[in-house]
């Protein structure tokens, strides 16, 4: 984050807090009611400059990830996109990113503290004769996502024209003001929005000239809790090395009809032989319950909490359940706490 983009919010009431990886976040605008409601009536505004963001070139771009990930990249055209899940040779989940090809490049945008771990994972699989350049480039961009209905309406006042109604992870430069932007469809969360990968140097104006023309400064802490609400799995919480994709409920994520890449085998097994034994749903709580614990229906482990979050009708989590013990309607004892389990719309699961 520049000096330049901390002042600017700073002057929004912005309350900060350091990562494990040393970036500045922007935890709350201290406004957390009137953001959560402007991503359900208006738009809210979140920065996001501390996720990874790595740019992969040369002729062999396409034609690596789709080697490394779970997506199919060698139909991608430039401008289009998707989201992909990066697997262990067992399947096992590293990272859920969005990618984006350009005429050039592919830019991959990851999870907070999961750039250097890619990097390195990418260069164990890159051969001498792989025509790849890969380049960290998270220093060289900010990430803002707008989030909201009235997204498209916004960036339509600072642009002159109404962004494309386009599949999730398409994109374009756009001119905001007399700025360029990368304007790419999807929020990150289920939420409709957009995301904006911005030259750095231009973050700070970029930011202004959103919150002027309408959208709520929202914090990392709200962004936490609508991650849960809405059933985005995370790192460290339900992509480890404890779950696969298909469990983790990112099916749209997954290409059955491409040829080998890392994990595929598994993958592969687990779709044709209906191995998926535990699938991640959301769950309403009646208290708050600890990370870690075990989910019971009555004397029986069914399952476990991985993420918990309070919001305004109480607390919520994700957890992994068995599929045979059931799915939407279970009710479950987490812990010392009941609730219920629910669908959630980030995720999807299929039979």
């Amino acid at each position: 984050m520049t000096q330049e983009l901390q002042k600017m919010q700073t002057d929004n009431s912005a309350i900060f807090q350091n990562s494990a990886s040393g970036a500045t976040i922007p935890v709350s605008f201290g406004n957390d009611a009137e953001a959560r409601e402007a991503t359900k009536q208006g738009v809210s505004l979140c920065d996001r400059s501390h996720w990874g963001l790595i740019k992969i070139s040369d002729e062999d771009r396409l034609r690596f990830l789709h080697n490394q990930s779970t997506n199919n990249f060698n139909i991608l055209q430039p401008g289009q996109g998707c989201d992909t899940v990066f697997v262990t040779p067992t399947a096992r989940t590293i990272d859920l990113a969005t990618t984006y090809a350009t005429e050039d490049s592919v830019l991959l945008l990851v999870s907070p503290n999961r750039c250097q771990q890619l990097m390195e994972w990418f260069d164990r699989y890159l051969f001498p004769m792989d025509r790849v350049k890969l380049e960290d480039v998270s220093n060289e961009y900010a990430i803002f996502s707008l989030i909201g209905p009235e997204s498209n309406k916004l960036l339509e006042k600072l642009a002159g024209k109404t962004p494309p109604d386009a599949p999730h992870a398409s994109h374009q430069l756009m001119s905001l003001g007399n700025l360029e932007v990368r304007v790419a469809v999807g929020s990150g969360l289920a939420t409709e929005g957009y995301t904006l990968i911005i030259p750095v140097n231009n973050a700070a104006e970029v930011w202004q000239m959103l919150v002027e023309t309408g959208a709520v400064p929202m914090g990392d802490r709200l962004w936490e809790q609508l991650r849960i609400q809405e059933g985005r799995p995370a790192p460290d919480y339900e992509l480890t090395d404890d779950y696969n994709p298909l469990e983790a409920g990112l099916w749209n994520t997954i290409s059955f009809e491409k040829g080998c890449y890392i994990g595929q085998e598994t993958i592969a097994r687990l779709n044709t032989y209906k191995g998926v034994k535990q699938r991640l749903w959301g769950v309403r709580l009646n208290g708050k319950a600890e990370l870690g614990n075990v989910v019971q229906v009555g004397d029986e482990k069914v399952g476990k909490l991985t993420s918990c979050t309070e919001t305004n009708d109480g607390y919520f989590g994700l957890v992994y359940i068995r599929t045979k013990a059931g799915g939407v309607g279970l009710k479950v004892q987490v812990g010392d706490v009941e609730g219920e389990v629910v669908e959630v719309p980030f995720l999807t699961h299929q039979d």
